[in-house]
């Protein structure tokens, strides 16, 4: 059976296959279960697969480009108008398979255990601040039941907490000081969850020299420049920086028919989390951009008097994304912007 593509249909326990052959004949319609599925791909001569990103695929492409396959990741929303009649897995893993030879197919890098090791590190703690985040607003929800007001930000919090505790006189009954102990406890812990975090972020990204590189663009910390160099990987795959901008959701959303452009706002598509700290970063550099006078801070003054701040935060967080770009690929170091010619 000469096999030249197969689409796989992933899934926790049972896996479609879809194959054709150089006429383009489908030749392969099987189902395999987990443990079946690498000693199948083991007795076949190598071949393309086509995979949709989704959960697994990464594990599954780095498996599968070991055995001497060639292995192709692709975005769900790609895959979908591939999909012919009903959905069901034969149908899917058919579309997997007929996309993945379409020329001008976008593809996603298969990540390295080491991005993703980077990427968990990251997601955990995301996950950490969200929760820390609602413990907050849960005690600040209850102390204002009481008639006490507290500000929003964690360490106002955190110190304020020992203070009205100690305080008898607040109007606190004795049953929700015992509560409020154990909130105290729990955002405590989760606190010091965070800040392991941070230090074990701030460490590989003092020794990763992508990241090194990457937080010499103002803007960019230890903690956007890990989880940019761990989502992107080889930035090669993108033609320009623009590809990658707009793979982040900081291009101009686009709506033209008839000969007439209309550019609407951000697309947000891509990874909200990479987006929200390079918005984030940028605005950091907006704080300080009126003391200086260095030609990227000009042109945020000038662009600030002219549009709203949160425009000249995108902007910024666009035109750093594609400094990132230049700098992983031609793997260089950032440098500052010279005077400006007229000065």
């Amino acid at each position: 059976m000469n096999i030249k593509r197969v689409g796989i249909d992933l899934a926790k326990q049972l896996f479609q296959l879809h194959g054709v052959d150089g006429q383009e004949k489908a030749v392969l319609r099987k189902q395999l279960r987990r443990a079946q599925l690498l000693d199948y791909f083991k007795k076949l001569p190598p071949c393309l697969i086509g995979m949709e990103a989704c959960s697994s695929a990464h594990y599954w492409g780095r498996e599968l480009q070991k055995l001497g396959h060639t292995v192709k990741l692709m975005a769900p929303q790609f895959v979908k108008p591939y999909v012919k009649s009903n959905k069901n897995d034969a149908n899917d893993a058919e579309a997997i398979c007929e996309a993945v030879a379409r020329p001008n197919m976008r593809f996603v890098a298969i990540k390295t255990i080491a991005q993703q090791d980077i990427q968990a590190v990251h997601r955990i703690r995301s996950e950490l601040v969200q929760h820390r985040t609602a413990k907050v607003n849960q005690i600040r929800g209850l102390l204002a039941e009481y008639g006490i007001v507290v500000g929003r930000r964690v360490d106002t919090l955190r110190n304020a907490l020992p203070l009205l505790l100690e305080d008898a006189d607040n109007g606190l009954s004795i049953d929700f000081r015992v509560l409020l102990e154990g909130l105290q406890q729990d955002l405590n812990i989760l606190n010091e969850r965070v800040d392991d975090l941070d230090k074990k972020i701030k460490t590989l990204a003092s020794s990763n020299t992508d990241a090194k590189r990457l937080q010499q663009i103002p803007g960019i910390g230890p903690i956007t420049a890990t989880a940019l160099v761990c989502a992107i990987g080889d930035a090669k795959q993108f033609k320009r920086g623009r590809d990658m901008a707009a793979w982040l959701g900081l291009t101009p959303r686009q709506h033209s028919s008839g000969g007439k452009d209309r550019l609407m706002g951000i697309s947000k598509r891509g990874d909200a989390y990479l987006r929200t700290l390079l918005i984030h970063g940028a605005r950091s550099v907006l704080k300080v951009a009126g003391q200086k006078d260095d030609p990227r801070s000009c042109w945020l003054q000038s662009l600030c008097s002219r549009r709203n701040k949160n425009i000249a935060a995108v902007a910024l967080a666009n035109k750093n994304a594609r400094i990132v770009w230049a700098l992983l690929t031609k793997e260089t170091d950032y440098l500052p912007e010279g005077k400006p010619a007229w000065v």
